[in-house]
């Protein structure tokens, strides 16, 4: 894959050297761009190589002019559903941007989309002044704004923490609160698949995308998946009492190799056990549940759809601060 002036090379996640290089790139822009962002790590993002979110990895490129390494290319299918997507995204070295490094590394993702069949590239990118702009160019348009927020947990009073408990159990009296550390026994897969499934009720604005699909195969995957990386699960569930139904839950990953750094992942309820304020107690009990046995966590970041008023509540509840913005922008091929 090569240009008259820019070589694509894979990254091996096996070759020290090429994955050094992709993290040299991913943290210049981090701190030219969001500085606000933990810095990766060869160990993290050999883990992604390896791995992916859910045994899904993707597959990176440096891009070389003359041996020198300019940006990367990232490039990813979805295993489970939305098979007509894509997933790209390119990074270049603030010293080497306006020089069309960028624009090459794009077109030769959405190229390799359509060699795979796909009919929608998804992009996306951080509200920073070029990025639109630059997406635009090349035939793509915003279709979901989504908000990048963190929680620094030793900011967080316990008492606070304690009166939000108290004024969401009552609404909850009929439901168990259960925590679980690593990996779901196999006969809870398919209710945990359940609970999962229910954040397609989440907003997805214009994105050009399909219900996901979760079974328990894609639970283990995603179990297996996080913990290979070295990721600590924490999962905190909602069980009905009298039906022994799952209703909701929240997930946060902790970090092995730095254990400061905590991730909140899905938490979502199904519809039919909603309007018990179970969102809120899940995350406050999760929020308990490390200040106990992972007081060492400094940070817990979160992902939420502009869109989504319900979830950003809890959130800001929990206090929760604004990071940045970023887009989800998308191309029909």
């Amino acid at each position: 894959m090569q240009t008259a002036t820019l070589t694509l090379r894979r990254v091996d996640p096996d070759d020290v050297d090429a994955v050094r290089a992709y993290v040299e790139v991913t943290n210049e822009v981090r701190a030219a761009d969001t500085p606000w962002e933990h810095p990766t790590t060869i160990a993290q993002s050999r883990g992604g190589l390896r791995h992916g979110w859910e045994d899904d990895p993707f597959t990176a490129w440096l891009g070389e002019v003359d041996g020198t390494v300019v940006g990367v290319a990232e490039y990813a299918v979805i295993r489970w559903d939305n098979h007509h997507v894509a997933l790209a995204e390119v990074r270049v070295r603030p010293t080497c941007r306006r020089r069309g490094h960028g624009s090459v590394l794009l077109e030769r993702m959405v190229e390799r989309a359509r060699e795979d069949g796909k009919t929608t590239v998804l992009v996306e990118a951080y509200d920073v002044p070029a990025s639109r702009p630059f997406a635009a160019r090349h035939g793509f348009e915003v279709a979901a704004t989504d908000v990048a927020r963190r929680q620094l947990p030793g900011e967080v009073d316990a008492e606070t923490l304690a009166a939000l408990r108290r004024e969401a159990e009552p609404h909850a009296a009929d439901y168990e609160i259960v925590r679980r550390l690593g990996a779901s026994p196999a006969e809870e897969l398919a209710a945990i698949a359940g609970m999962a499934a229910a954040i397609n009720d989440a907003p997805i604005d214009d994105l050009d995308i399909e219900d996901e699909v979760f079974s328990a195969e894609r639970v283990r995957a995603y179990e297996h998946a996080q913990m290979a990386q070295g990721y600590l699960l924490h999962r905190v569930f909602a069980r009905h009492r009298e039906t022994g139904e799952l209703a909701g839950h929240t997930v946060v990953v902790v970090s092995a190799e730095r254990p400061e750094i905590a991730g909140q992942h899905d938490t979502s309820v199904v519809r039919a056990h909603r309007g018990h304020r179970l969102g809120l107690l899940l995350k406050v009990d999760m929020l308990q549940w490390l200040a106990e046995t992972q007081p060492q966590v400094a940070t817990i970041d979160t992902w939420n759809a502009a869109s989504n008023d319900h979830m950003i509540g809890i959130n800001e509840a929990l206090g929760y601060r604004v990071m940045a913005r970023a887009f989800e922008m998308q191309r029909k091929l």
